[in-house]
């Protein structure tokens, strides 16, 4: 929102006109006014002697006398009597009878106006304000430090100056009463100014501090909505609204005003419809009423079969009354079925959905948990792996093994051997006294050799990996034996 007066700053960025909430064009205003009267050139001789000046951009609103000779037109910075012997300033808002209507729209009576306006502000008048408005948001940083260390229950919204730079008002919101006699000496003290302390509720502190709402536009509290009324759940039910607290809620922490905008036209409509009809009765079963949809004009039941699922379906409002008529006189349908043209409109709302984002949803992929480990499964595991490297072993042919000592000593090959093993002497010997050191002799046990054939006898076709490693030891012990009658005969 902006006005004919922004201008452009750096970079294309505005600046604004720095007169928010009392522009000329009205475009981006608080709380504003528009004085249509004067932008007629009409002199009016009996004009009224009370006018309506906001102060700090709309913030509050309050009526002074003009006196017998006005000579100040809406939007004039203008000197009021604060009646504490201090001056402040506002501008004027509206002046004439517009005045009138806006204090009877108010409940504002003549009686209750005091003071007037003394006079136009000057240059040096308004560098003073200013200077009381740069000062504000440090102050008020500082009053909630303050507020803090003395431990009290309650938050400082805002702050405003008196245009002499005399008094402070602080604006805070409490949930009960909270003795702040201990906080006004410290503000005094930090300041050095007279303190007022002022309670406000959580819907004129956002109205105050202002914002975005859920809709994308300015809250109504801070542009044009002066009266809070109370705002119930009720209206949410009225208008088939969940009742979800984080969506119905507005950023002051109470329920949206916005939910009474359309509350009378609800009611209205629902006048349309029968009234105690939550249930129906029917020989075959029950229906409950879900909801009214005020839009389509039906009533959906839950219909409860006495064989068979429950079921959602439409009803119209004849509809309705004839089942409940009958009820009443103690007569009971033998089915409710929903008519051809409430099914014809599903099919409509059906037909008239149409997937605009171009995106596919896949679904939900089900992935099997992974069981934990144990500490010993991963040793079974690689036992496992090597037993099944084995099996795949048994295609391969057999390996030739092939014996050439150093000395003069034959070579001993087997029948389809492919690769030459060069053992040593001196070797052989260290490894068979190794294997007599870790694998002393044991005694012959009888039962042990017949279970041994019998084991034999159930396996008929031994490991072919086992036959080769019996090959290898009868190689070797051949290979010992005459490498000892060689050693002899030298």
């Amino acid at each position: 929102m902006a006005c004919s007066n922004c201008k452009p700053g750096n970079n294309g960025v505005p600046t604004g006109c720095g007169d928010k909430g009392h522009c000329s064009s009205g475009s981006c205003n608080k709380l504003n006014t528009f004085d249509w009267l004067t932008t007629l050139d009409i002199d009016d001789p009996n004009s009224y002697k009370y006018a309506e000046v906001s102060f700090k951009n709309g913030a509050r609103k309050t009526f002074y006398k003009v006196g017998q000779n006005p000579r100040y037109s809406t939007g004039d910075l203008v000197i009021v009597d604060t009646g504490s012997g201090g001056y402040d300033i506002g501008r004027v808002s509206l002046m004439g009878d517009l005045v009138k209507i806006q204090m009877k729209k108010k409940n504002f009576t003549e009686d209750r106006i005091t003071y007037e306006i003394i006079r136009k502000a000057n240059q040096r008048d308004i560098d003073k304000m200013m200077e009381g408005r740069n000062i504000e948001k440090p102050a008020l940083v500082k009053a909630r430090v303050i507020s803090r260390t003395l431990g009290l229950d309650m938050k400082i919204g805002d702050v405003e100056y008196q245009a002499d730079l005399k008094k402070a008002t602080f604006f805070y919101t409490s949930d009960g009463w909270v003795d702040f006699r201990e906080l006004v000496k410290q503000y005094a003290k930090e300041f050095k100014v007279k303190i007022e302390m002022r309670q406000i509720g959580a819907r004129q502190e956002s109205a105050r501090i202002g914002g975005i709402g859920a809709c994308g536009r300015e809250l109504c509290c801070s542009t044009w909505l002066t009266d809070f009324k109370s705002v119930n759940t009720t209206a949410a039910r009225y208008q088939n609204i969940a009742i979800n607290q984080s969506k119905l809620s507005g950023q002051c922490g109470r329920l949206k005003c916005c939910l009474n905008y359309e509350l009378d036209l609800y009611i209205d409509e629902l006048e349309k419809y029968p009234s105690n009809v939550e249930v129906l009765k029917a020989k075959n079963g029950r229906a409950t009423l879900v909801k009214i949809d005020i839009f389509k004009e039906v009533l959906y039941y839950q219909y409860e079969p006495e064989r068979g699922r429950s079921i959602v379906m439409p009803l119209n409002p004849d509809e309705v009354r004839r089942i409940k008529s009958m009820n009443e006189r103690g007569e009971y349908p033998d089915d409710i079925v929903a008519s051809e043209s409430e099914n014809q409109i599903d099919k409509v709302v059906e037909q008239g959905y149409s997937d605009v984002t171009g995106a596919v949803e896949l679904p939900n992929e089900k992935r099997k948990k992974r069981k934990k480990k144990k500490p010993g499964q991963n040793a079974r595991q690689e036992s496992k792996v090597d037993s099944s490297n084995e099996g795949s072993v048994q295609d391969r042919e057999p390996r030739k093994l092939t014996v050439t000592p150093k000395s003069k000593d034959p070579q001993i090959t087997t029948e389809g051997s492919e690769k030459n093993l060069v053992v040593n002497k001196q070797n052989v010997q260290n490894r068979e006294q190794s294997k007599q050191v870790q694998n002393p002799p044991k005694k012959a046990n009888p039962n042990q050799n017949q279970g041994q054939n019998k084991n034999q006898v159930k396996n008929p076709n031994p490991n072919p990996i086992q036959t080769q490693i019996q090959i290898q030891t009868k190689i070797e012990i051949q290979i010992q034996i005459k490498g000892r009658k060689m050693l002899k005969n030298h």
